[in-house]
């Protein structure tokens, strides 16, 4: 079965834009720059249009979202958990995988939300542990210890299989679809049993991937921007220089781009190496230093309090996802009704949103390094383990952070500080200066690092979605552009509104591709059942 019966994606055969889809190449860049330019043309407009749209959007779909990432979940748990689906392999018959599974999870685990806990495996426990929805009801008391076990309840929600499902389902229907019936591997591809290959094939196939680059630009985009954030937290608590925080002790905006500006360079370096050398090499040093931390927290942190916030929050977790996936609370105009709607649309659906914004590219990136695993396996490692990984993140930096806020050793800095310098602020009352300064530096290589495998992955996964799933096309000039367009959004956004419109932004532009992941949920199941009856 050739792709090129079923899905034809027309390239160029010469000039700049040689092997790519001119239309899918250039659409995003004049459609990102004329939103730029207007951004920074009419700046007070723009952070307020955004703002606005933002809470429209929250208001009008906000229930889409909760409802469709649990349909996420449900195909991938039910397409690995069936004994016929789960034995399916991506790939030809007998076809071994390419990377080791230590690289495998590393890349997976690295792309899809190293920077993540970075910045939420303290802040994440900690603004739970302060409040949530059981404390909006009055259940439990902010920064209580009768209130750890719902803290973690919902900051596992969060990191947990949801976010995953996100990536996998994504992931999983390009990779069959790829390998398995011989088709481009790119965004478009899982559709082709619902709309058709002629459809799949022109101006609406066009249009989804097109989509899905902005999506990529945008999910990416507000990493980094939390990111550079604590980079910028953290070379502070290295260097003690004042002029990298402002009155509030935030990340002053200088600062921000300064560090925006590293880590863009150095990402266009690793992409334009590849995924076998840079992206390979900079995943493994990730996992190798988060190991590290992770057994430092595990060592002098708080033991007593991870072990039981890992194991009671994933029983808590379990028993309570299927309410926590599927329950909207709406503004009924009381002050609980108000406060679960503003809770819920300022984490849960902000959260959605950005995986779902992610998928795009991190779905595909696990399609590419996962050739070879049978889907069950597929699952297990995407879904199953890399939440586990989260877990336990969560139940040793973000343990020993409210063990320090219980035993008054804290005294609220680490409630009450900006959420890029919490982890920095744990260190600090857990070490000696000088000791506190030594690991922030491997924080701050771990974090750079883990910038970067983001960043590098998603400029040539762009680049493989516009040269119709061509993993071969490098273009170093292509790399290089897409490396400042990242960098421009990130920038000119910063400045617009700072991190409120990069979440503004990033809410918005993933609700079209939310529609393409339902869509490539139901191609997926439809295309395995038509295979299996074959």
């Amino acid at each position: 079965m050739s792709d090129k019966h079923f899905v034809d994606i027309k390239v160029a055969q010469k000039g700049i834009y040689e092997g790519f889809n001119t239309l899918i190449a250039v659409t995003p860049k004049l459609l990102l720059g004329a939103f730029l330019l207007w951004a920074i043309l009419d700046q007070v407009n723009a952070a307020n249009t955004l703002d606005s749209l933002n809470k429209w959007t929250t208001t009008t779909f906000g229930g889409w979202y909760v409802w469709v990432t649990a349909f996420y979940v449900v195909v991938c748990l039910l397409l690995a958990l069936w004994p016929t689906t789960g034995r399916v392999i991506l790939g030809k018959p007998g076809e071994k995988p390419e990377f080791s599974r230590f690289s495998w999870f590393s890349m997976m685990f690295g792309a899809g939300i190293g920077v993540g806990m970075l910045t939420y495996s303290t802040a994440e426990p900690i603004f739970h542990f302060a409040a949530n929805p059981d404390t909006i009801m009055g259940a439990t008391t902010g920064l209580d210890a009768d209130n750890v076990r719902n803290a973690y309840k919902w900051a596992f929600l969060h990191y947990g299989l949801t976010p995953w499902a996100c990536y996998g389902i994504v992931g999983m229907s390009m990779g069959y679809f790829a390998y398995n019936r011989g088709m481009p591997l790119t965004i478009r591809t899982p559709l082709q049993p619902l709309l058709g290959s002629k459809i799949t094939s022109g101006r609406v196939g066009d249009f989804i991937d097109i989509v899905a680059i902005i999506a990529t630009i945008i999910g990416v985009s507000v990493t980094i921007g939390y990111g550079v954030s604590q980079f910028t937290s953290g070379f502070y608590n290295i260097t003690g220089f004042e002029w990298l925080l402002n009155d509030q002790d935030k990340p002053t905006l200088y600062a921000r781009l300064g560090a925006l500006i590293i880590v863009i360079a150095a990402s266009t370096w690793s992409a334009i190496t590849g995924v076998e050398k840079g992206i390979k090499w900079l995943s493994n040093l990730n996992m190798g230093l988060s190991i590290f931390l992770l057994l430092f927290f595990a060592i002098f942190g708080a033991t007593a309090v991870a072990f039981k916030a890992y194991f009671f929050g994933i029983w808590d977790y379990i028993t309570a996802l299927p309410s926590m996936s599927l329950t909207v609370w709406e503004n009924d105009g009381t002050e609980i009704g108000k406060g679960l709607a503003d809770w819920q649309a300022g984490w849960t659906i902000f959260y959605w949103a950005w995986w779902i914004a992610f998928a795009p590219f991190v779905g595909l990136f696990l399609a590419r390094v996962s050739r070879g695993r049978s889907i069950r396996e597929y699952v297990l490692g995407a879904m199953i383990v890399s939440s586990l990984m989260c877990f336990t993140w969560f139940a040793l930096a973000g343990g020993t952070a409210i063990d320090l806020e219980l035993r008054g050793i804290a005294d609220g800095s680490i409630v009450n500080a900006n959420i890029s310098a919490q982890l920095f602020e744990t260190i600090n009352l857990m070490l000696s200066p000088e000791l506190a300064v030594a690991m922030s530096v491997v924080i701050v290589i771990l974090l750079l690092t883990y910038l970067v495998t983001s960043a590098d992955s998603a400029i040539l996964i762009i680049n493989t979605i516009a040269s119709a799933g061509d993993q071969s096309q490098k273009h170093p000039f292509h790399i290089v552009v897409w490396g400042c367009i990242y960098a421009a959004v990130i920038g000119i956004l910063l400045i617009v509104g700072g991190m409120d419109a990069l979440r503004s932004a990033m809410l918005i532009g993933a609700l079209p591709f939310s529609i393409v992941m339902a869509l490539m949920g139901l191609g997926m199941i439809k295309s395995i059942v038509i295979d299996k009856k074959r």
